[in-house]
């Protein structure tokens, strides 16, 4: 104890910047009314994102109000004490890049979605999958591996809120099916997007600040998928073996519209075109995204030329949940501010060997994440920027995306099913099978650690 008190209190008195984009020393303004201000309005701003569904409160608008809010103060104290306002300057010009990359990623990323959900591509999904006369049991494996597989290219939120009304669509009264259901859902979107670049915000963030080369998350699957099956099969032992009922003499086989398929290969090849740019062109990640977002509008223009299509990719965009882009710039911000006047230095302070060191912190984040969101644990250890190689950046990507499957709200999908099946999943469901979610992260944190640390089974940099 005494050791960490020694610990604490040399990273507080001399806390010097060191995320990535920054070579400027900053000072240490924890102990100052900025310093505790800055820590208050964030936890403040975090009691009202978690508690969303009790308040009803978006929770963009604490966030935003956070982000915006605590960089005017920062600004403020720095201009009444005669400070350098250009330090100011900076980190926010390097902040807005950060965010911005991240930023235009989602957007169009959530824009082609949108566009596929128009064109009916999800609706032949449903369709085809409720059709077939599959029991609950191979319904329930479907649906998961469906969302592990899926979660890497289209992320974790949006392919558990696709799947989860697959599952209000086969059964919309049924807990013994649906609680499972959801819960195996959540745990594979997690688990399915722990392993790629794009599968989950946390990850994208990872590769953007080149904490790891595309390749090196694909390294993760083993741990991902095999932590994903142990819970999926001890969850598949509850869910009943009957046959839901389908009547399909009342179900009119949906139609995609022209040019769907065409569509998803764009899609596709937005995706190569992003890890192209980040990995070959040196551009960033959204850069190859924007082009690919350029060569969907051209398509639509093509389509109603040609074909008098009523696809407009503006009506995608209009249809984008523009409030999760908008809590991704305030939570960022605000955990920038936090860096800014020394507050992540002070929590790196458990990296240290003599402290936690980065493997046993690093599988503590994940249960951090599973309280508070991953989005702002990521964010704030990447700020903080400990000292470590790839396989321990790997380990916090890979426990930050799984862990947060461990409690309802822990996760943006986790979030979104939620919304989607009220009253059947939620935090106290979600609790009675926890157990099964523990096991499945603990066997991912030891297949990591058979495969980077015993076998050294991964790119070394």
């Amino acid at each position: 104890m005494s050791k960490l008190l020694i610990v604490l209190l040399s990273s507080t008195l001399a806390y010097a910047g060191s995320g990535s984009a920054d070579t400027e020393i900053l000072p240490n303004l924890t102990m100052t009314w900025i310093g505790f201000a800055s820590l208050a309005i964030f936890m403040a701003a975090y009691y009202f994102v978690a508690t969303e569904e009790k308040y009803h409160i978006d929770k963009a608008k604490p966030a935003l109000f956070a982000g915006t809010f605590m960089f005017i103060l920062v600004a403020f104290y720095y201009a009444i004490n005669g400070m350098d306002m250009n330090l100011v300057h900076t980190q926010v010009e390097h902040m807005i890049l950060e965010i911005a990359e991240i930023f235009f990623f989602l957007f169009v990323a959530m824009t082609y979605i949108e566009s596929m959900i128009h064109m009916g591509v999800f609706d032949r999904l449903k369709y085809n999958l409720v059709s077939k006369g599959y029991s609950y049991k191979k319904l329930f494996w479907l649906t998961g591996f469906l969302a592990f597989f899926i979660s890497p290219i289209a992320d974790n939120l949006t392919t558990a809120l696709i799947l989860s009304t697959v599952l209000i669509t086969i059964e919309r009264k049924n807990k013994e099916f649906l609680v499972p259901g959801a819960i195996n859902i959540v745990v594979a979107a997690n688990a399915g997007g722990a392993w790629s670049p794009f599968g989950d915000i946390t990850t994208l963030m990872a590769w953007a600040s080149g904490k790891g080369e595309f390749v090196d998350f694909l390294f993760l699957l083993p741990a991902s998928i095999g932590g994903y099956v142990i819970t999926a099969y001890l969850l598949s032992m509850f869910v009943p073996k009957e046959v839901p009922h389908f009547d399909a003499s009342s179900e009119t086989k949906p139609e995609m519209m022209k040019g769907a398929e065409v569509v998803i290969g764009l899609g596709a090849f937005t995706v190569f075109a992003a890890v192209i740019s980040h990995q070959v062109l040196h551009l960033p990640a959204m850069w190859g995204m924007l082009f690919g977002l350029s060569l969907l509008k051209l398509y639509a223009y093509r389509l109603k030329k040609v074909h008098n299509s009523e696809f407009n990719v503006f009506h995608s965009i209009a249809k984008i949940e523009n409030n999760t882009l908008l809590f991704f710039f305030g939570i960022l911000a605000a955990v920038g501010a936090l860096y800014f006047v020394g507050w992540l230095g002070v929590a790196a302070i458990v990296y240290d060997p003599s402290v936690l060191g980065p493997t046993w912190a690093n599988i503590g984040v994940g249960f951090l994440s599973a309280i508070v969101d991953n989005v702002p644990v990521m964010s704030a250890i990447l700020k903080a920027n400990p000292d470590m190689g790839v396989d321990q950046w790997m380990l916090v990507t890979l426990t930050a995306g799984v862990g947060g499957s461990l409690i309802s709200f822990g996760s943006a999908a986790g979030v979104g099913v939620m919304g989607k099946l009220p009253g059947i999943y939620t935090f106290g469901s979600h609790m009675k099978y926890a157990w099964t979610i523990f096991i499945g992260y603990a066997a991912s944190v030891a297949i990591w650690y058979v495969q980077y640390q015993v076998l050294g089974l991964y790119i070394k940099h």
